[in-house]
């Protein structure tokens, strides 16, 4: 492998920084891993040789890069990361999908990726223009779940809709929406997709005629709730509805 590079889109490869997606990215996606990036003062640890010891048995190569480490992350407290290869995944047609339509922030989206990992979901739908779900900050925001999901990126609406057009759309919006609670009285179909839109702008109109609109209530106090929060309160109704977090916990 060539020598390393500060992070840019085009690149075959990526970085998850920190002890735990490092972890991550071992365990779940051991094929993409590259090399593992250690910080010197960290060798001797408890985390270090855990991960260490991980790396000997999955035969990938362990180096001090203290630089590295320092512009991957932006930070002085970086001990660790993995270099992998970038690969997305195909989403599965017959599970429940997260879309999350023109995201801007990588912290929401990578906190909206490790809320769905823990409440049953699996597949994860990026529409153009979107965050760069390979980017440091999104890996590290999500924890390393982004290596136990199926995460695509599409270029627009459209082209999801034709691979997946058995899935019922639950766009999260106010236009023509009904309240949540009322969204999952009703029978909830096994193929469906939670639309989620941008953090300023929301869902364009048109989503007011697709599926079932939903909307979050609050009271007059605040005018909208952050994206990740919304995601994980619509997640957290439908995927116990769907019985997504019970067959979680069956399979633990």
């Amino acid at each position: 492998m060539p020598s390393l590079s500060p992070y840019r889109q085009e690149l075959d490869y990526g970085y998850a920084p920190g002890f735990f997606p490092s972890m991550e990215c071992l365990l779940k996606r051991p094929e993409c891993a590259r090399r593992v990036l250690l910080k010197t003062e960290a060798q001797g640890t408890e985390a270090s040789e855990k991960l260490m010891e991980l790396a000997k048995r999955m035969h990938v190569r362990v180096e001090l890069a203290d630089k590295a480490l320092k512009w991957i992350s932006g930070k002085d407290n970086c001990y660790a990361a993995v270099v992998f290869t970038k690969c997305e995944q195909e989403l599965a047609p017959d599970r429940p999908h997260i879309v999350m339509h023109h995201p801007s922030d990588s912290g929401n989206a990578g906190t909206i990726m490790r809320t769905a990992l823990g409440l049953g979901f699996s597949d994860i739908a990026m529409i153009r223009p979107c965050v760069d779900v390979f980017d440091p900050h999104t890996v590290r925001s999500s924890m390393g779940s982004l290596f136990s999901l199926n995460v695509h990126v599409y270029s627009d609406f459209d082209e999801y809709r034709r691979m997946y057009p058995e899935h019922v759309l639950y766009p999260f919006m106010l236009d023509a929406s009904v309240p949540l609670e009322k969204a999952v009285e009703c029978r909830i179909p096994e193929k469906f997709s939670l639309v989620f839109g941008n953090e300023g702008s929301g869902l364009p109109h048109e989503f007011s005629c697709m599926g079932q609109p939903v909307r979050i209530e609050s009271n007059e106090k605040v005018d909208s709730l952050n994206l990740s929060i919304a995601a994980a309160i619509g997640m957290y109704a439908f995927s116990g509805k769907a019985g997504l977090r019970s067959r979680n916990e069956q399979n633990e």
